[in-house]
């Protein structure tokens, strides 16, 4: 029997005013993300941004999207959700600034088993800064209710943003050549790569709790493995100003191993020695307590270097202090020499692990 005045859609696991209400939540703090162009506030079907006449002579249009993975099981056991957002933002724009672009605008996706909102709200309040932070603005999103999708407690998140880059300044790796310089960007820990292997080894194996403080980190498990992605963009577009980049690499899921040639031209191989940075204890606690080879560990997670530049080896020590001035922690990781095959007969990538 059906109560008076009640919704049989929320009774199904959908509260549509529960949603509006959302919307209204997260209003101001998406408003606080734009920047000119954008032309619509929230609430529409969809968001409009102006690219403006003359700025561009040939202007491109790169986009990208992606998900943070498992590392949102880690936000949901800790209960935290006001990071996971940044760590979204991040994914998505550190993909696109490879190119030399500068983001504009960022979607978001979010999905649930039914709306909490103030997770929700705790969600997007972590995509606004990362917003801020890559400097593009949050003009739109999708909002689901999925009862039988997802249980009640858990989401899920994807990401969507568009950047824009003149033609004729276009990263590529095309200008890469031998005796070229590599250099690492620290990354500020796991980023959002590698988690079901962690969480296999921290819950399943160790049989650890997010609660349990870890010497080596100087924290608990759950705030380092929570820690947001870095978020590159305004560094190297900065850096684009003043250097000749010739190459850039987010280093995410593959490691080095595998990210690094997606920017190598024919004929040219890249030469890393691991012992040239920092690595941060989550990966030595990772690969002593997983029993994770070496050559695992580089090709599961980013080791410490979220980032690779690639410069003229003339620039290499200009550009090191540059990056060092606008925060970052940067390393001479390698070079390029001559080898390699896009064929797999000669690798691409030689570390050297020590």
């Amino acid at each position: 029997m059906v109560k008076e005045g009640s919704s049989r859609y929320a009774e199904a696991g959908v509260d549509i005013d529960k949603g509006n209400e959302f919307v209204e939540r997260i209003k101001p703090m998406v408003a606080a993300t734009f920047r000119s162009g954008v032309l619509t506030g929230l609430g529409g079907f969809g968001g409009l941004f102006a690219l403006g006449s003359g700025k561009y002579k040939d202007p491109v249009l790169v986009s990208s999207t992606d998900g943070v993975g498992t590392k949102l099981m880690i936000a949901q056991l800790c209960g935290r959700h006001d990071t996971i957002g940044i760590d979204l933002v991040a994914m998505c724009v550190n993909d696109i600034v490879v190119s030399g672009a500068h983001p504009l605008f960022f979607l978001d996706y979010f999905a649930s088993g039914g709306l909490d909102l103030e997770v929700a709200t705790a969600v997007v309040k972590g995509i606004a800064k990362g917003c801020e932070i890559a400097k593009c603005s949050l003009i739109g999103g999708e909002t689901a209710e999925m009862p039988g999708m997802y249980r009640r407690g858990e989401y899920d998140l994807a990401g969507f943003v568009v950047g824009i880059s003149e033609r004729e300044k276009i990263i590529d790796g095309s200008d890469i050549r031998v005796g070229d310089t590599l250099i690492g960007l620290a990354s500020s820990g796991l980023h959002s790569n590698g988690y079901s292997l962690v969480r296999r080894i921290c819950f399943e194996e160790l049989k650890l709790s997010v609660n349990d403080r870890i010497d080596e980190f100087g924290c608990t498990l759950g705030e380092e493995l929570l820690r947001p992605t870095r978020i590159y963009s305004e560094t190297l577009l900065n850096l684009i100003k003043n250097f000749r980049v010739k190459g850039l690499v987010h280093i995410t899921g593959g490691g080095l191993i595998d990210n690094v040639p997606r920017v190598l031209p024919n004929g040219c191989k890249a030469l890393i020695d691991a012992k040239t940075w920092e690595v941060p204890p989550v990966f030595e606690f990772l690969r002593q307590n997983g029993r994770v080879s070496a050559l695992e560990m580089c090709r599961t997670f980013n080791n410490g270097i979220g980032m690779v530049v690639v410069v003229d080896a003339k620039e290499a020590e200009d550009a090191l202090n540059q990056l060092e001035a606008l925060g970052e922690k940067p390393y001479i990781i390698g070079e390029i020499a001559a080898g390699g095959q896009k064929d797999g007969a000669e690798p691409l990538v030689e570390i050297d692990c020590g």
